[in-house]
């Protein structure tokens, strides 16, 4: 199934100009670029996601041409990064929802220009844990946002609009099997989106704080009563807007530091950096999971046709011996 935007005004437009990732339908050839995508995979940051991109390299045996090396392809655009790896893609969605919103209204346009069939969207990212210790792995059943309804909230034209929060029970399930088999502690529940860092996640050490800290353990032991395993700021649109373009999704975090017993992290830089590739671990034995079923009914699909083209061509070997015996004996 292609991707689909739905918005009429673009199929209306000579060009579509992709501005925030510096491509567009007129300068670039998107069918040719793009149009192999299966996986698109996005985090937070550049240096994470370049990251990314040499893993999965690595890991599904990519080679790049002789000579050739990994390009930012948005480097123009000087506000997202992506890389492309064969059928996956590679792109930081910087902080919070509304950035992330932006890269999702042009990620989806992107594909559904490129004619991409069936992708897969992965985030892959940091969270507050809830109740657990920091290194722990979260794949999200579930999506809610800071009052705990599963929508993502959003004005249009000065007027409220609430977007369901749906990923794919398929490829979720998936993930929390992979990563139960991965040497490190991974959980399943619901993730809550916050608008906010500080206030918004209910810490004490911002610059601005209204409550105290009775307050904020009273929220996250209800938020913990209700499931919650971990606090993120992008997680509902995320959800939302993938469900709206109706392609599958779904959400892997490490978490940093559990919320329940304070709000600053001081892990040290090279624990931090190895809890942070987990999730990446997780999505990667995914996506090598799938490419290998791909190569396997490839390669059983060939088979059936040459084993077809065989009796096919036996049969006529066959059929042309019989009447030239025929006349021989005659």
């Amino acid at each position: 199934m292609k991707v689909e935007y739905k918005n009429p005004h673009v199929k209306q437009m000579k060009e579509d100009f992709l501005y925030h990732i510096g491509l567009g339908t007129a300068t670039h050839n998107l069918p040719e670029m793009f149009g192999d995508v299966k996986f698109v995979c996005m985090g937070g940051t550049p240096n994470r996601m370049e990251f990314f991109a040499n893993f999965i390299m690595k890991e599904i045996g990519y080679k790049l041409p002789p000579g050739a090396s990994l390009q930012d392809i948005s480097r123009h655009s000087h506000r997202y990064a992506m890389f492309k790896v064969g059928p996956v893609l590679s792109i930081s969605h910087g902080m919070g929802v509304p950035s992330l919103s932006i890269l999702m209204h042009e990620v989806i346009k992107l594909l559904a220009h490129a004619g991409a069939t069936d992708p897969v969207f992965f985030r892959i990212g940091t969270s507050g844990g809830i109740g657990l210790e920091g290194g722990t792995v979260v794949v999200s059943r579930e999506t809610i946002d800071g009052r705990m309804r599963p929508v993502h909230e959003t004005v249009v034209l000065g007027e409220q609009v609430l977007r369901p929060c749906v990923l794919d029970e398929g490829v979720t399930s998936e993930l929390v099997e992979l990563s139960e088999s991965m040497n490190f502690h991974a959980v399943a529940g619901k993730t809550v989106c916050t608008h906010d860092f500080y206030e918004g996640q209910g810490r004490l050490d911002g610059a601005f704080c209204d409550y105290s800290e009775a307050d904020k353990l009273d929220y996250l032991r209800r938020l913990n009563e209700a499931g919650v395993k971990n606090i993120e700021m992008e997680s509902t649109a995320f959800a939302a807007l993938t469900h709206a373009a109706g392609v599958k999704a779904a959400i892997v975090c490490v978490v940093l530091l559990n919320r329940l017993k304070g709000d600053q992290i001081s892990t040290s830089k090279e624990v931090m950096a190895e809890w942070q590739n987990r999730p990446q671990k997780v999505v990667a034995a995914y996506i090598k999971k799938h490419l290998n079923l791909q190569q396997k009914k490839s390669e059983a699909q060939a088979a059936r046709q040459k084993n077809n083209l065989s009796r096919f061509t036996s049969y006529e070997d066959q059929s042309a011996m019989t009447p030239t015996n025929s006349i021989c004996e005659n």
